[in-house]
């Protein structure tokens, strides 16, 4: 059994894609998963699986979203470790956790498509890819930064979805019990 952290990307953001999350807690049991808890309205979602298959666990959860709400949503996937890791390889230590965030992405990016992108990062903001997470720091707040997950997304081929820094922290709590 291993615990995994699912990402919806785009749901409850502007009225769109809208998925209590009762609901969707209702729909991980409803697909055997165990242990399931959800973490504020962005879609976050800890749970425990037999299967050690990322791929497969998400086409599930994304045809069941799909089937139930009516509408794609991309399911972005790591293990408690992994969450470890992010935490632990932290390149801006100093930074106060409401200016620091992650982007996860779906795959790890082609290292042509990193070397033509040209980041947008002003007033101090910086990032580093590792992986397939981006830490974005925000040293004066993301609220008018052009250094958006979205830039990115669209620069690297990728799907991702952002979570501030206190988010990761609070996932990793929830995974490791």
């Amino acid at each position: 059994m291993a615990t995994y952290i699912s990402l919806l990307r785009g749901i409850n953001v502007g009225g769109n894609k809208k998925i209590r999350m009762a609901e969707l807690k209702a729909l991980y049991e409803s697909l055997g998963f165990s242990s399931v808890t959800t973490y504020v309205q962005s879609g976050n979602v800890v749970f425990d699986a037999d299967s050690a298959d990322a791929v497969a666990l998400i086409a599930r959860i994304e045809a069941a979203i799909d089937e139930h709400f009516g509408f794609d949503v991309t399911v972005l996937l790591r293990t408690a470790d992994d969450l470890r890791q992010i935490l632990d390889n932290n390149p801006f230590p100093g930074a106060e956790a409401k200016y620091l965030h992650v982007l996860f992405l779906s795959a790890a990016p082609e290292p042509g498509a990193v070397a033509a992108l040209n980041v947008p990062a002003a007033n101090g903001e910086d990032w580093l890819l590792a992986g397939r997470e981006i830490y974005l720091h925000y040293p004066n707040g993301s609220g008018r930064s052009k250094m958006t997950g979205a830039f990115f997304e669209r620069g690297l081929g990728l799907a991702g979805s952002a979570r501030n820094w206190n988010s990761v922290n609070s996932l990793h709590k929830l995974a490791k019990g």
